[in-house]
């Protein structure tokens, strides 16, 4: 039996915008978000976003504020660790 995950979606996307800021970005996060894993680096155009969490709806939402959202991976790594693809 697979163990249960505390943070459940693998959560990947690019945000492409002007004046990006990759710390407060990260800052913002760690401050609204549940999760782990928390990975934001790129320079004011362009920043990749990494993130475990259980409500990747919210990241999205936010992501989406700060300019285009792309390449969006929303993987359920509890699936995956029972052995199913999801």
């Amino acid at each position: 039996m697979a163990e249960i995950l505390e943070f459940k979606f693998d959560t990947q996307l690019l945000i492409e915008g002007h004046d990006l800021d990759e710390d407060e970005i990260f800052d913002y996060f760690t401050e609204h978000f549940a999760g782990d894993c928390l990975l934001a680096v790129g320079d004011d155009e362009l920043i990749k976003i990494h993130f475990h969490t259980n409500e990747p709806w919210q990241v999205l939402e936010y992501c989406a504020t700060l300019g285009e959202i792309h390449d969006i991976v929303v993987e359920n790594m509890q699936l995956q660790s029972e052995g199913m693809h999801g």
